[in-house]
């Protein structure tokens, strides 16, 4: 008897740790990812270029919910027939917060808000270019196994204050609000950056994050 009693108190123990492993499910884990954005426009001989590549780095603070932030660099270039007409180089510091939801085994989506605060200059031109945002996603997380996933996501909502700063002119502030990038573009903002969208950044987002 006190055999049968101690196997199904060590079988209970065990099933007890396991719920509080799965109840706690990644938090305390750290992960890091790296997405890239990519954006191109042709019109006749013209050809407009948006790149991006954000690393982050993040931790689980609850078993659903991440915060983190990226430091990165996005790309932006004009070409013709006859050359570069521009070229804009950035620096872009973005800290996030993220909630999962598990869709299907080892598919998840998740929601993220993040502040990108986006800075550097137009090469030919001088132009100095800064951004302060915040910018609401969605994206899914399929996990290929329990230490690596790939994800993508897209732009929802974005909310921008742009200045564009001449070296010899003056200032220009564009706002700028848009739902999953419907909005009109600024033609001073369009021109002084080549076409780019209004936020900078690319709608479409993939990459691959390491959780360990």
């Amino acid at each position: 008897m006190k055999k049968i009693v101690t196997l199904v108190s060590v079988v209970l123990m065990g099933l007890t740790a396991k719920a509080q492993d799965s109840a706690q499910g990644l938090k305390g884990a750290w992960f890091a990812t790296s997405q890239f954005g990519y954006q191109q426009t042709k019109t006749a001989d013209e050809k407009n270029t948006s790149l991006s590549v954000l690393p982050i780095v993040g931790t689980f603070v609850t078993p659903s919910v991440a915060v983190g932030a990226g430091f990165g660099y996005i790309n932006i270039k004009a070409e013709s027939d006859a050359g570069t007409a521009a070229k804009t180089d950035l620096i872009v510091i973005q800290p996030l917060i993220r909630k999962y939801w598990n869709v299907a085994g080892s598919l998840y989506f998740f929601g993220q808000a993040a502040i990108p605060v986006i800075t550097g200059k137009e090469k030919e031109s001088d132009l100095k270019v800064n951004q302060v945002g915040l910018s609401v996603s969605g994206g899914f997380d399929y996990f290929i196994t329990k230490n690596f996933s790939v994800e993508f996501s897209y732009d929802l909502a974005n909310f921008t204050s742009t200045t564009l700063e001449p070296k010899n002119g003056e200032k220009t502030t564009v706002t700028n609000f848009g739902l999953a990038h419907v909005a009109n573009v600024d033609p001073f903002y369009n021109t002084a950056l080549a076409g780019s969208n209004p936020n900078l950044t690319s709608p479409l987002s993939f990459g691959f994050k390491f959780i360990f």
